[in-house]
């Protein structure tokens, strides 16, 4: 009997397989949540270009912002280059620039004209089309790396800047969805952010 019907049992298996592999993701089993962890306050500030971009200018799209100094002597050109590859990664599937874009605020402007940023920017091959490298009064950069972010920055000058290391997951209403210790390699690695970049734009 087992047989005679080998075929009919396989294809009943097969498509009992589906149906579970179909019930499994419809319910979202083993796929990572993304908590809304606050919202991000609205600001203005002069783009790399010399334009004026506020956060309802970047709306509509999922954003990674990141707070740093162009001459830190440490993270934040190993987190910028990071970034980078995140970039090269979204366009495989087109999904940076047309679905989601990079936010880089300097909270030094003093030492960070336009065109020192541009060169900072340049050397990672930024592209700006879906990066944003932005700076604004510095206070007021402080001021919203903590109260939307919780990023603290403390110091006035590269002599003594201290500041947390962190990249925030923004979806397309402000939502502050996910925030990665960029000094971890393994939590903050290019292959995880796209991933969930790409998951919370198909949201």
């Amino acid at each position: 009997m087992f047989k005679k019907y080998i075929w009919t049992w396989i294809l009943l298996l097969i498509a009992a397989v589906m149906a579970g592999y179909l019930i499994y993701n419809s319910l979202d089993f083993g796929k990572e949540e993304y908590p809304k962890l606050g919202k991000v306050e609205t600001f203005s500030m002069e783009n790399v270009d010399g334009s004026k971009v506020s956060l309802e200018d970047t709306e509509g799209k999922t954003r990674l912002f990141y707070f740093y100094f162009t001459s830190c002597p440490d993270v934040c050109p190993v987190t910028t280059f990071s970034l980078s590859q995140v970039q090269e990664l979204l366009k495989e599937d087109e999904t940076f620039g047309k679905k989601a874009s990079f936010v880089s605020i300097s909270f030094d402007p003093e030492v960070d004209t336009r065109e020192t940023i541009k060169a900072f920017a340049d050397r990672f091959k930024a592209d700006y089309s879906g990066w944003y490298f932005l700076r604004g009064d510095a206070e007021e950069t402080k001021q919203l790396a903590r109260e939307s972010f919780k990023i603290l920055i403390e110091g006035n000058s590269v002599d003594n800047f201290v500041h947390a290391n962190l990249i925030a997951l923004v979806d397309q209403d402000n939502n502050i969805r996910k925030i990665y210790n960029a000094s971890n390699t393994e939590e903050a690695a290019p292959e995880i952010i796209a991933r969930d970049v790409r998951n919370v734009v198909s949201e």
